[in-house]
């Protein structure tokens, strides 16, 4: 309770809920057809509707949750034309980055980058699974970032988040995200010589080794799709 007083304290009470519930539900504490109403949110943060309403809209606005009037709100299902949808603009957006970062990358940006990968490698090497996802995440921010395209990876973010909630119900999590890291060292390398086809061709792999992955939990957890 301490914890979630000095939160309430540094953000707003929508900001707050708004944030349990992000995490709640791309994390599948909350999964994907889950009923959730505000009054019982409310009750479990101690506020009042109207921030949990707020909070409720905002999640709705990002597409994690369905809000029907006159029925039940709930967790939204996983969408395979949305997921799809996603997965093409963000291949189109990160190969119009990674071009432009090959035209303007240097030394300085390069061991910015590999300051990251070191961070994965520990990730990894500690098996600290969630610590590696924030750098994934923070790993692509860092390209957008150095290649003054901050503004891009708003969309790629989006995006990537639509499918990483899927693919959170995949086995073998430890061999793919070994192969993750892998791909970042090789998207690094690229950048580093910058050869744009070469790295290009690398974000291509590196987004299309899910094509498998989504498939085979489509069949195997269908219940979670609209």
């Amino acid at each position: 309770m301490k914890d979630l007083a000095e939160k309430f304290q540094r953000h707003t009470t929508t900001d707050v809920v708004f944030d349990q519930l992000h995490e709640d539900i791309v994390s599948l504490t909350l999964l994907p057809g889950t009923k959730i109403s505000e009054v019982e949110v409310a009750r479990r943060f101690g506020v009042s509707r109207q921030p949990v309403h707020d909070a409720f809209n905002r999640l709705e606005n990002q597409d994690l949750l369905l809000i029907r009037p006159q029925k039940a709100t709930k967790v939204r299902q996983f969408s395979m034309q949305r997921i799809a949808e996603a997965r093409f603009v963000r291949l189109a957006v990160e190969l119009e980055v990674i071009r432009h970062a090959c035209t303007l990358w240097d030394d300085a940006r390069a061991d910015k980058l590999e300051q990251n990968l070191e961070l994965q490698q520990q990730s990894l090497d500690n098996a600290q699974t969630e610590q590696f996802h924030t750098l994934d995440y923070q790993f692509h921010k860092l390209i957008c970032e150095l290649s003054g395209c901050l503004l891009a990876y708003k969309m790629i973010g989006e995006c990537k988040q639509k499918v990483d909630r899927l693919c959170m119900l995949s086995l073998g999590k430890d061999d793919e995200l070994t192969t993750v890291f892998e791909d970042h060292q090789h998207i690094a390398e690229a950048l580093r010589s910058k050869s744009a086809d070469e790295a290009s061709a690398v974000v291509r792999r590196h987004l299309g080794r899910l094509d498998d992955t989504i498939s085979y939990i489509h069949e195997t957890h269908s219940e979670y799709f609209e």
